[in-house]
């Protein structure tokens, strides 16, 4: 028995020392976690493929207002059939019978006008037609043919494309930057998250530790008899709860690593440990610069701006559609057929086509001036909304600038809080030492250190974040003193 729980001691050993050999430590400070988070997180890489679509949207949006050449044809059409014919000698209905064969092709340049919202086209057609019962054959050709459809009195959706897909494309980019800049402030929050829990484990420890040192003094103190039996359970009571908080330090501290090994887009062989910053940058940012630059960049101004044009363009759709309705539809081409191939490209005959068709509601019941009515109210609904919206983005916008103007003064009042309550607990745990003050005063300045220590880490936190929250809203670099950008083109690949 003994020699069996000696193996397995051994085994266990030797598989804990082999897991320590495949655990890949990283060091990391801040500036590269917002690094990997950056190029390597899950939130990048959505925001990079929403980025993408919006890319393929605007792209085929560009593409309406470019030269369209397009091949279709139909061959072979083979077909054998009676077919109806009249038969004016007898004045009767005969049926004939066919054997045919078509070979189709066309081929057509389009192009979409903008301003008008037409469409004008070239087209060339050949058709070889065999007749098998006849033993015949013709080329029916249409050398060139050049057609204009043009709606007239209605909406003109490529006009009002033209003003709002712009406009998409560019929120998309600035919405792609803002993404990021929230994926460095989760990264903060990660990062800060695993940074405390770390401070938490080596206060958990440091506490254990102290706390044994210290109920082990009571015990031969109360031996002795200088303190009393409560002081003693007191001490011991402490190293008990101190126990406590070591292991639930510990759990703590494997549940935010594996949060932002998660967020980084980790294995699960990669341990983490964490360089805490000492530094803040020295920065004051001032808000009439930050609104100036928010108005100009943030994605939230120019989608106010893309939900007026929207609710707009669908008023003046309305409208449009209440009215008379009329589409024009006119060609001018050449046409003609001949057995022989290149004969029937040799005297072309003229065909034209000219067609305007209406639409004018005579009795609708109030339908499209209801619908007009209705969109116009969505649009001054719209207009009243994105003033408000407006008014309210300035607001918070300048709160959150004094909120992160006063946070450097936080971090330097935090971290001397911490200097002072660590000393403070050093010369209470001395005077303890030597009997000069009781338990109750050793335990608040002990618990004092712990939460100055914890609101050092917070505040940092918070500059951090106040920092990047500042830079999404302007979209612009306050160190570096330039605007936030990126390889869009490098994007798309």
């Amino acid at each position: 028995m003994k020699k069996l729980l000696f193996l397995s001691t051994i085994g266990f050993c030797f598989l804990s020392f082999q897991n320590s050999l495949s655990q890949e430590l990283k060091k990391l400070t801040l500036d590269e976690v917002l690094k990997l988070a950056e190029e390597q997180s899950p939130y990048a890489m959505i925001a990079k493929h929403r980025f993408r679509a919006s890319y393929w949207q605007y792209r085929t949006y560009v593409a309406q207002y470019r030269p369209s050449l397009t091949l279709t044809g139909t061959t072979p059409s083979y077909s054998t059939a009676y077919e109806r014919v009249w038969n004016s000698f007898t004045n009767t209905w005969d049926y004939r019978s066919t054997n045919t064969l078509n070979n189709i092709g066309s081929l057509s340049l389009s192009q979409n006008v903008g301003f008008s919202g037409g469409t004008i086209s070239l087209n060339s057609d050949l058709n070889l037609f065999n007749d098998f019962e006849n033993h015949t054959r013709k080329y029916i050709t249409s050398p060139l043919t050049i057609a204009l459809n043009q709606p007239m009195f209605r909406y003109n959706a490529l006009r009002w494309q033209k003003k709002t897909e712009p406009l998409k494309y560019d929120a998309a980019k600035k919405t792609y930057l803002a993404n990021i800049e929230s994926v460095h402030q989760q990264a903060v929050q990660y990062f800060f998250g695993l940074a405390l829990a770390q401070i938490n484990k080596q206060i958990a420890e440091m506490n254990y530790s102290n706390a044994d040192t210290l109920y082990r003094i009571a015990r031969g103190r109360y031996d002795l008899g200088t303190i009393a039996e409560d002081e003693l359970l007191q001490m011991q009571l402490s190293w008990l709860n101190t126990e406590t908080a070591r292991k639930q330090a510990e759990m703590n501290l494997r549940d935010r690593e594996i949060r932002l090994r998660s967020f980084l887009g980790f294995k699960e062989g990669v341990s983490i440990e964490l360089i805490i910053p000492s530094e803040i940058p020295s920065l004051q940012v001032n808000s009439k610069e930050v609104l100036d630059l928010a108005m100009a960049n943030n994605p939230e101004i120019v989608n106010e701006q893309l939900t007026l044009l929207t609710a707009q363009s669908a008023m003046v759709q309305a409208k449009a559609e209440k009215g008379l309705n009329a589409n024009l539809v006119a060609s001018y081409g050449l046409r003609d057929q001949d057995p022989n191939f290149a004969l029937a490209y040799e005297q072309p005959a003229r065909q034209q086509t000219v067609r305007i068709g209406f639409t004018l509601p005579i009795l609708d019941w109030g339908l499209g001036r209801g619908r007009y009515k209705l969109a116009l109210s969505s649009y001054e609904l719209a207009q009243v909304q994105s003033a408000q919206a407006l008014v309210d983005f300035e607001e918070n916008l300048l709160l959150d600038v004094d909120q992160f103007n006063l946070q450097a003064d936080q971090v330097s009042i935090a971290a001397k809080s911490d200097t002072v309550a660590m000393k403070r607990y050093e010369v209470t745990k001395q005077r303890f030492l030597i009997g000069k003050i009781a338990v109750l005063d050793l335990q608040d300045a002990d618990s004092r250190k712990d939460q100055n220590r914890r609101a050092y880490i917070q505040s940092l936190q918070d500059y951090w974040n106040f920092f990047y929250n500042i830079r999404s809203l302007a979209l612009y670099d306050f160190i570096n003193r330039k605007p936030l950008e990126s390889d869009f083109a490098e994007l798309i690949k």
